[in-house]
């Protein structure tokens, strides 16, 4: 069998005020009842994986769900902000509808560059979050080659990921569905990556 590493791709379970369509960021949320169920759901399925470590973002959301799965394993959880959520400037905490009321301007500004685009405030644009996602990515398969890996994240942190993986450009980062706690199975060959599972 040809060596490869494999990651365990997961999205955080559902938050408190999801019904709304929030936009969180890098806003700190904690999960409901129904998104902790997701994660012990996530658990059971990766309960018989001989898996090498866990990530997180160090966000509440996604840290949560890192801890209930890490209780089946024997291996280290490593907390990192670099595995965090977009940072959206003003648009923080606000729903989809608020800011079409609030920013139509600025979304006309996004449509036409929705890559390198950056909400108003302290923001990033996906690309930025695209490097910053990337560079851990790169880090995590350095440093444990051929293993089983963990990732718990949020929606656009994975869709960077799978982009990447699948070997589409950042436009098509909206094209990719990620449901709250679903999860990715993705392996990477020395030559190629083979996307296993996406939104499962």
């Amino acid at each position: 069998m040809i060596e490869h590493t494999r990651i365990y791709l997961i999205r955080h379970g559902q938050v408190d005020g999801f019904e709304n369509f929030p936009i969180y960021g890098h806003t700190d949320i904690e999960l409901t009842e129904i998104g902790l169920l997701q994660m012990e759901k996530a658990a059971e399925r990766l309960r018989l994986v001989d898996v090498s470590a866990v990530y997180s973002s160090d966000l509440k959301r996604s840290l949560a769900g890192a801890k209930i799965i890490s209780r089946y394993h024997d291996s280290p959880l490593f907390s990192r902000q670099e595995l965090r959520e977009m940072r959206f400037g003003e648009w923080e905490g606000l729903t989809l509808e608020q800011i079409r009321k609030r920013f139509p301007e600025e979304l006309k500004k996004r449509a036409k560059n929705v890559v390198h685009y950056s909400p108003p405030g302290d923001s990033e644009s996906i690309a930025q979050l695209a490097h910053r996602v990337m560079g851990i990515l790169k880090e995590i398969l350095s440093k444990h080659s051929n293993s089983k890996i963990v990732i718990v994240a949020h929606g656009g942190v994975n869709r960077v990921i799978l982009c990447h993986a699948l070997g589409l450009d950042l436009g098509n980062l909206f094209r990719i569905q990620q449901d709250y706690g679903c999860l990715n199975i993705i392996d990477y060959f020395p030559d190629h990556t083979l996307v296993r599972l996406m939104n499962g």
